[in-house]
């Protein structure tokens, strides 16, 4: 016979066992959710103008719209050559020219007839081909890569990357070629939603975030928050928006934007993004959006390189007296007004042409407004200002900051007192 043995198991370790298997279960469908993850669409350095308004006639409806898209380049072209030259007019350039410079035609609403066409379009023009034209093919400073991570209120409740939002979708149809802000904007797929959560924000501890930051290829991150209102089901819907920069938090900017119906709530986002990356450009011309020291991870030395580190180093080194003191080195941000790109050239001329500057270099373009130039200066600042003041500038001096203009003659010193025969000045 053989004998049958049941063996009796502890009921703590079948529970044990269950949870293990519904956590499991529970972090799987977590990670691999359907109704989650929005690619960007668009990640070029293309030149983009937006709203543009045509009518057009043709003989059929597809002639009608080619007639409303060669409109649409020619109008394109003019605004962006505006756009860069302070509003000048532009040169005029056939359709053929046009056609080798446009990278794409964006249709934002179209309505075709048999033989009309309205629209309103916006047009892509290539960075390489257009801006040996405009003038502005040179390489700009960008800022460091910056992860994005879009946080969206909505019923007392904040999402990033759990589910899809209408605050991701908008950060996923923006075109960050434009901007100066170099954005790494993930697709909110994979282990996305499980760390970059609306509660990481709020943690301002460097290791999880040295981790999170390298692990994406960015230098510092970006938080652009909205809260969303709605009056009632189907009404007006009110947006506060915020911007925040690195794992402190720190405020850049903040607006409100309002929309009469829910189904406006697409374009309410895309012209919160728009304002949005407005608040990080100025931030990151005022010289605000720089990265957090204590995110960057050094790798260690390893023993070879320390030895021939140590073999580099001169047994003796000579040293050479002065009685005068060397002034050290300095950086300074200096403010400076730029309506179109000769002016850039002509203000970083006059900077190195000043004695003690060592470089000037435009770290942040905006043409048409106020650029930022980076100088290096053997001296304190009081003294480049000094130096630029004599040279015919109106300067305002900040925290290592400088705000430049034209036409800065100190004003007349006043005309002293003549003394009357009493001994008191006269009145005039």
């Amino acid at each position: 016979m053989i004998a049958l043995h049941r063996f009796s198991v502890p009921l703590p370790l079948v529970l044990i066992f269950a949870m293990a298997l519904g956590l499991a279960a529970m972090l799987r469908a977590q990670i691999e959710g359907g109704e989650r993850g929005v690619p960007p669409i668009d990640s070029s350095s293309s030149f983009e103008v937006s709203g543009i308004e045509v009518d057009a006639y043709g003989p059929n409806a597809d002639a009608a719209r080619l007639a409303g898209w060669r409109a649409a380049q020619r109008k394109g072209w003019d605004a962006l050559w505006a756009r860069t030259h302070g509003g000048a007019r532009g040169p005029g350039l056939s359709d053929s020219a046009l056609d080798a410079i446009v990278a794409g035609i964006i249709v934002e609403d179209e309505q075709i007839g048999p033989r009309r066409y309205i629209a309103r379009l916006g047009v892509l023009f290539d960075r390489a081909r257009a801006g040996s034209i405009l003038g502005t093919s040179g390489n700009l400073l960008r800022s460091a890569p910056m992860l994005v991570i879009p946080v969206q209120w909505s019923g007392g409740t904040p999402q990033s990357f759990e589910t899809r939002t209408e605050w991701q979708k908008a950060w996923a149809r923006f075109r960050t070629g434009n901007s100066p802000v170099d954005y790494v904007r993930p697709t909110g797929t994979g282990v996305d939603s499980l760390m970059l959560t609306p509660a990481q924000t709020w943690r301002p501890g460097r290791t999880w975030w040295r981790l999170l930051i390298d692990g994406y290829g960015a230098a510092d991150v970006l938080i652009p928050q909205v809260q969303i209102e709605r009056q009632w089901p189907g009404g007006p819907v009110i947006g506060r928006f915020s911007a925040f920069h690195g794992p402190d938090r720190e405020y850049l900017g903040g607006f409100v934007l309002r929309v009469g119906a829910a189904d406006g709530l697409p374009k309410l986002m895309d012209e919160g993004v728009r304002r949005m990356d407005a608040l990080f450009v100025r931030a990151l011309q005022e010289g605000r959006l720089v990265p957090d020291p204590s995110l960057i991870v050094e790798p260690e030395a390893t023993e070879e390189e320390l030895e021939e580190l140590e073999e580099g180093i001169p047994e003796e080194t000579a040293t050479i007296e002065s009685d005068q003191p060397t002034a050290g080195l300095s950086s300074f941000n200096i403010q400076y007004d730029t309506p179109d790109v000769g002016s850039v050239n002509a203000g970083e001329a006059v900077l190195r042409g000043i004695p003690g500057v060592r470089s000037a270099q435009t770290a942040s373009l905006a043409l048409g407004g106020v650029s930022v130039m980076r100088v290096t200066y053997e001296g304190d600042i009081g003294a480049l200002a000094s130096a630029l003041s004599a040279r015919g500038f109106q300067v305002q001096q900040g925290l290592g900051t400088l705000r430049i203009r034209r036409g800065g003659a100190a004003p007349a010193a006043a005309p002293a007192p003549i003394p009357s025969p009493s001994g008191t000045p006269a009145r005039k």
